[in-house]
């Protein structure tokens, strides 16, 4: 709900956001056609694809029929020939007789001669349950006779002379080293009870082996790739024979009985197509399973070629929304900006015009209107910025001689502990300092330039006060190039010498910094010294919250406790505006912090004397 929101906002106040959205919205149609031809035409494809392969299943599903039909029909034959059950009416005998015998070797001859005429069958076996003989046109005569116990002789015995196919699940040899007849697992071994229409129904049973490959090798025609496998199940659900190996068989039980289902590959993410074809006739069921990747090998790269055309589309979209948005609603967006720098007093402002149509003139007006208030502005309130020029020229000139006073003071400690090089050199720093003090037409300096001109007065202190204190100047890169009235700071500093370190033998640290922070220029001033007692801190926060700007002019104000920090606040006020701020922080015996918060975009340009004062007074 939140990004619902974030997107319903921008929707609201982006322009070039609303025509992207318009774009994209004509393509929609373009996209979802796509979109739709793509799947149609892979429906119409598993479609074609499985009426072909579904038919050719279909036949291979016929000739299983026919050739298992083949195989019952033989069945029914040999277990009804009374040639053959006759020669097997012998009664169990531990040592065979030669009667039964040579009956045992003419039905080897005749099961023998059958299987060498049906290519289909691998072998034909009769297990004489009385003797317990199993008789193999493969391998001859076994000995069997715990063969009663095993669960397909029971199954057979049960099943009353119906067809019984048995898949063998384990593999035995015999003493030749040939495969069991019975337990082949390559083998498919169709059983029934021989002598069906004779009312006292024997205990022999008739195998015919069929082998799994050669059912195998025929549905292998089915199978577009080695990827693609085929099952074939019996009308039971029993898997007769498959070419996927044991670890990627499906399981069946899973599969439905559609014609055409899709579903997952084990152990794979990759899904595959399974077509399913059930006989009418003997209720089998043949499944060709194929990877999906394959089927849609050939249709894949027009898919891809028509995602590619959306994607080219879409980014059409965004590029054609930003030359439009270039084109119309940038130029308003500029009009914007310039009303917003026109809000907030900047009547300097002047947008640039290349343009000759409609926007162009709205421009040419907006700038007009600018300069036309920028002349009603100075017309009006000209008298009232001359009279606030004059009162803190006022306020400025009266610092000059409390700090000359304080300076001559420390030239004369100086001359009473020093020799005359020190004060010389103190002569000269203070010269410096008047010099840039009194600099004609210049009311402002750049930060950098300011703690320059603080170092002059700093070290004729250093030189009174010999080792009691070192000075930091810290000027973030950002804000040195920014202007500041002049000697705003040296009413600060000079307290934070005399009143702050004066008293600290050593150790004492002065530091001064500048910093851009927010758009808000913080000038700073602290000291390590002695601080302010709790009842003095008092009176001076007072004398600074109850303090305004436009009472300057009083006597009390100029004359009375704290003067040179209410000058202070005077100035900032006058010059930066209400949103100036100067607070001071101090606690007794940790030292004292002084700074000074001023509006950053105020201080971005110098005021030059007289002509230029006018415009800058009113960014005051």
């Amino acid at each position: 709900m939140r990004r619902l929101r974030d997107v319903r906002e921008l929707f609201k106040q982006s322009i070039q956001f609303r025509l992207t959205c318009y774009f994209i919205m004509i393509l929609l149609p373009l996209i979802a056609f796509s979109l739709y031809a793509n799947d149609r035409s892979q429906r119409i494809l598993e479609q074609e694809l499985g009426e072909r392969t579904m038919s050719a299943m279909g036949s291979a599903l016929e000739y299983v029929d026919l050739t298992m039909g083949g195989i019952k029909n033989l069945s029914t034959l040999l277990s009804t020939d009374r040639g053959l059950t006759s020669l097997l009416e012998h009664s169990g005998e531990e040592r065979l007789s030669a009667e039964t015998l040579l009956d045992f070797s003419e039905v080897l001859q005749q099961i023998s001669n059958i299987a060498a005429v049906n290519p289909s069958l691998s072998s034909v076996a009769v297990y004489h349950g009385d003797t317990g003989r199993l008789l193999s046109s493969h391998i001859g005569s076994l000995h069997r006779p715990q063969a009663a116990e095993e669960q397909w002789y029971r199954d057979v015995m049960r099943a009353s002379g119906s067809y019984v196919l048995y898949l063998p699940d384990r593999h035995e040899e015999s003493l030749m080293g040939w495969a069991d007849p019975v337990y082949d697992e390559g083998q498919i071994v169709l059983m029934q009870r021989m002598d069906l229409y004779s009312r006292a129904k024997g205990s022999n049973v008739l195998m015919l082996s069929m082998p799994k490959s050669q059912l195998l090798g025929y549905l292998m025609s089915l199978v577009p790739s080695d990827s693609s496998h085929v099952y074939l199940l019996d009308n039971t659900g029993r898997l007769i024979v498959t070419n996927a190996p044991a670890d990627r068989q499906m399981d069946l039980a899973k599969l439905s009985d559609r014609s055409l289902t899709v579903r997952e590959t084990p152990d794979s993410a990759e899904k595959s197509m399974v077509l399913r074809v059930d006989s009418s006739v003997s209720g089998w069921s043949l499944l060709l399973v194929q990877p999906e990747k394959e089927i849609y090998k050939k249709s894949k790269p027009l898919e891809v070629f028509s995602y590619w055309m959306i994607l080219i589309s879409c980014l059409l979209a965004v590029w054609i929304s930003w030359l439009v948005y270039s084109g119309i609603a940038s130029p308003i967006s500029s009009l914007v900006s310039g009303m917003k720098q026109l809000r907030l007093g900047n009547l300097d402002t002047k947008l640039a015009n290349k343009r000759q149509d409609e926007l162009g003139y709205l421009t040419d007006a907006f700038n007009q209107t600018v300069e036309q208030q920028r002349h009603l502005i100075r017309d009006i309130y000209e008298q009232q910025l001359l009279l606030t020029k004059t009162e803190l020229k006022f306020l400025q000139s009266q610092i000059n001689p409390h700090f000359l006073y304080n300076t001559l003071d420390s030239i004369y400690w100086s001359a009473k502990n020093y020799d005359a090089e020190e004060i010389s050199e103190m002569v000269l720093n203070l010269s410096k300092f008047f010099r840039l003090s009194l600099s004609k037409g210049r009311e402002a300096f750049t930060v950098e330039e300011t703690f320059s001109h603080l170092g002059y007065y700093i070290r004729v202190q250093q030189l009174r006060f010999v080792g009691q204190f070192t000075v930091r100047y810290d000027a973030a890169s950002d804000s040195s190039g920014l202007y500041i009235l002049k000697l705003i700071l040296q009413p600060l500093v000079e307290n934070a010498i005399l009143h702050g370190l004066e008293k600290k033998k050593r150790d004492g640290e002065l530091r001064i910094s500048a910093e851009l922070r927010d758009e808000r220029l913080i000038l700073t001033v602290a000291d390590n010294g002695k601080g302010i007692g709790e009842e003095k801190m008092g009176r001076i926060r007072a004398a600074l919250a109850g303090f305004s700007g436009g009472e300057a002019h009083a006597d009390a104000e100029r004359s009375g406790e704290f003067f040179g920090l209410r000058n202070v606040k005077s100035r900032i006020r006058l010059y930066y505006g209400d949103t100036a701020e100067f607070t001071i922080d101090s606690h007794e015996g940790a030292g004292t912090t002084a700074r000074i918060d001023l509006p950053a975009d105020r201080c971005r340009s110098e005021w030059e004397g007289e002509e230029s004062h006018e415009s800058d007074d009113r960014r005051g």
